[in-house]
């Protein structure tokens, strides 16, 4: 006689699956064609009254298309969400955007990873500073430009020492000079530039700025900045940079405010308007030329269209002169990024872990974990899980976090 194993049920919690699910981003669609399953199984799976249930084999891939442990599924009640996040980038028609599930990982990891640094500055005992930096959305961002620059102690002279061919060094810069205030600063991965540029949780100890990885650099200083001023009026949100995109008025007000202040504190109007080359071309000039362009703008560690978008805002162009540069900005990035594309395809670029990990966690938070680490509170292998990262990278690791670039706290 053959006797057959029963299928092994779970007991979980119905309202956990749906609760996983929302949080990670997906329809009941989407997530029963992920799980290879039927959208009625699935619904039968999350409703409390049904008494079928997933075994325990297709718990464990729920488990992991959701990145839940799979214990989660088995509490009485769900965890308590983090904060709401506004969606601030454009709106397809007249309906609002979910976000997706990279984009709900990242926010998800973001607000890990925070958690996990209020944990490791209490075990340091660490005094974390109150995020002091304020405005308002009814301010000049011109002043608020001014102030974000004297914050930080940027000045004309140490910016212009920033001037390199990609943006690298100010990014860096101004990176480190925001992280200085309290502020982690992330990289994300996971999800593309014409997703979202990146993400502000706003609380007033060490709120997150998040910023796109696959942007470029000059494109990563501009959100660094746009993000910093959600920061300061405490409003979390995931955001996209274009401002001619189809919002509600309240939030195409507040972008158009962080855009502004970005801009003036990457190129202050007196500074910018004093410049030979803005005051020989005059009012509303159709006769920049490439070469010209791309020099002012790597004074000022910005692109080139962010550039010209603020020598409109002060009539120092036309609209249809940056409208046509524009375009050609777009398809210029859009035939770099095919080319990288393909050289990436031909070639395996060696790539530099430890550097990695500290651009992606930010210098504060892996300093933390180094920290702990050889105060005997953490295990070599636990910092390793935490960062992702293999333990044979830890000496190198160790001296791209302890680098400190005098180059910018001059």
């Amino acid at each position: 006689m053959t006797f057959m194993a029963a299928r092994v049920k779970s007991t979980i919690n119905p309202a956990l699956l749906t609760w996983a699910r929302e949080t990670a981003g997906f329809t009941p669609a989407e997530a029963a064609k992920r799980l290879k399953i039927d959208e009625a199984r699935l619904a039968a799976w999350e409703n409390p009254a049904d008494e079928d249930t997933p075994s325990i084999p297709q718990l464990r891939k729920v488990a992991a298309l959701f990145k839940r442990p799979l214990a989660v599924f088995y509490l009485e009640e769900a965890p308590p969400r983090f904060a709401v996040m506004r969606d601030l980038r454009r709106l397809p028609g007249a309906g609002s955007r979910s976000y997706s599930p990279a984009v709900q990982l990242e926010i998800r990891a973001a607000n890990e990873r925070r958690e996990l640094a209020l944990e490791l500055a209490t075990d340091l005992e660490q005094e974390i500073p109150k995020f002091e930096l304020k405005a308002t959305i009814q301010e000049n961002t011109e002043t608020v430009g001014a102030r974000i620059r004297t914050t930080l102690g940027v000045t004309k002279d140490l910016q212009w020492q920033w001037r390199d061919n990609d943006g690298r060094t100010g990014f860096n810069a101004w990176r480190g000079q925001i992280e200085n205030l309290g502020v982690l600063v992330f990289q994300t991965t996971r999800f593309p530039s014409d997703e979202a540029s990146g993400f502000a949780i706003a609380t007033d100890k060490l709120p997150v700025i998040a910023v796109n990885r696959s942007d470029a650099l000059t494109r990563r200083t501009f959100s660094l900045l746009h993000e910093l001023a959600h920061l300061m009026i405490r409003i979390s949100g995931v955001s996209e940079l274009e401002t001619d995109a189809n919002r509600s008025p309240e939030d195409q007000k507040i972008e158009v405010f962080c855009n502004s202040v970005a801009a003036a504190a990457l190129m202050p109007r007196d500074v910018l308007l004093a410049q030979p080359r803005v005051t020989a071309l005059g009012p509303r000039s159709a006769k920049w030329t490439d070469a010209e362009i791309s020099e002012l703008a790597r004074d000022f560690n910005v692109s080139r269209e962010a550039l010209l978008r603020r020598l409109l805002t002060f009539d120092r162009t036309t609209e249809e002169f940056y409208r046509q540069k524009r375009a050609q900005y777009i398809a210029e990035y859009l035939a770099s990024q095919k080319r990288k594309k393909e050289l990436a395809a031909e070639s395996e670029m060696k790539r530099n872990m430890p550097q990695e990990t500290v651009s992606n966690f930010g210098k504060r938070l892996v300093n933390m974990l180094l920290d702990n680490y050889h105060q005997d509170r953490m295990t070599l292998s636990e910092v390793s899980g935490y960062l992702g990262l293999k333990v044979k990278h830890f000496p190198k690791l160790e001296e791209v976090a302890r680098f400190r670039d005098r180059q910018w706290l001059r």
